[in-house]
């Protein structure tokens, strides 16, 4: 079954043809983010107005690279949710006059969900069950994976989601947007003992998560430190990003503990973080549970994700119909 995967929750134009939930015939991604870096994160209505640009060039583009046409797709998937409303209007709006015109199926993907099967695009996936965190700029939750689509929330942050926190801190740091790649790059250079930066909500009982306050030590110490040396920014970078590790690692590892899984699968933007994924693995080898983690291509938000979760939907018969709307909040 070829499924035609198309994305457009936030700031990245994409659409891919996976075929039987598995295997990549074709991904493409357009980003936005040389546009939305002047204003050191995304403007929806740019966002929106680049989607209408390029959606559709961006699915001939994914046909012609997987070797199809219409006539082979069995069926159309589109993020339905959560994101941004306008930008998941344009994607949503194409894919059910696709799939109308074509009398095709039609699954409304929830991205998040997505995020977690692009895990099962790996060439060694993860069995189930197993513990997944879903780690970007808008979302930071743990789940727990018992098999496909079969997807229990165990934590998720109260407040600013992780990807989020490096955004704003980069951007208090004067460093380029997005603001994960800068502050990991900045890191290498600095000492993570040098600075103590809070651990928030280690002590309590639950796996949920919180970065406010740590945005906020990063700002006072910035503020009570304004004439730092050439060295301190690495050690400020460093020592936030090891607070961000060591919050996420922890309540993920007891998360596995908890629920009896040797396997832990982190997806979504962050776990482009190599100094995560390489601090993850070696903690989690030490209780012998193994990460697994999705390449670059996958980290973040891409059309091949979405595919490989509408082909079990509509395996199952989860399909929409012409009166289903997008929705911006998670569904769960």
């Amino acid at each position: 079954m070829l499924i035609l995967g198309i994305e457009s929750s936030c700031d990245e134009t994409a659409a891919a043809v996976v075929e039987d939930g598995v295997r990549i015939r074709s991904s493409v991604v357009a980003s936005q983010v040389s546009t939305h870096a002047i204003y050191g994160g995304v403007v929806p209505e740019l966002a929106s107005r680049m989607h209408l640009e390029v959606i559709d060039p961006i699915v001939v583009q994914a046909l012609a690279q997987a070797g199809v046409s219409l006539d082979d797709i069995d069926g159309i998937a589109a993020t339905q949710g959560p994101g941004l409303i306008g930008a998941l209007l344009v994607g949503f709006s194409y894919a059910k006059a696709l799939a109308w015109a074509r009398n095709l199926p039609l699954a409304g993907v929830n991205h998040l969900e997505a995020h977690i099967c692009s895990l099962q695009l790996l060439d060694n996936p993860p069995r189930f069950p197993f513990i997944s965190l879903v780690v970007s700029g808008g979302h930071t939750n743990i789940y727990h994976v018992k098999g496909p689509g079969a997807f229990t929330l165990m934590g998720q942050t109260r407040d600013d989601a992780a990807g989020e926190a490096f955004d704003k801190v980069a951007k208090m740091m004067g460093l380029s947007y997005p603001g994960g790649p800068a502050i990991e790059a900045l890191a290498k250079k600095g000492d993570p003992e040098k600075i103590k930066f809070p651990r928030s909500m280690l002590g309590k009982d639950n796996f949920d998560f919180s970065f406010s306050g740590l945005k906020s030590a990063v700002a006072r110490h910035l503020h009570e430190n304004p004439d730092m040396s050439e060295t301190r920014p690495a050690h400020v970078a460093a020592g936030f990003q090891m607070a961000v590790i060591d919050v996420l690692s922890t309540k993920l590892l007891a998360a596995a503990r908890d629920r009896n899984c040797s396997s832990i699968g982190i997806a979504g933007g962050v776990s482009a973080n190599r100094t995560f994924v390489d601090t993850l693995s070696e903690r989690a080898g030490r209780h012998q549970i193994k990460v697994f983690y999705p390449p670059l291509s996958l980290c973040g938000d891409n059309a091949a994700m979405i595919a490989a979760r509408g082909w079990e939907m509509i395996r199952d018969n989860q399909v929409c119909g012409l009166g289903d709307d997008v929705y911006s909040r998670v569904k769960f």
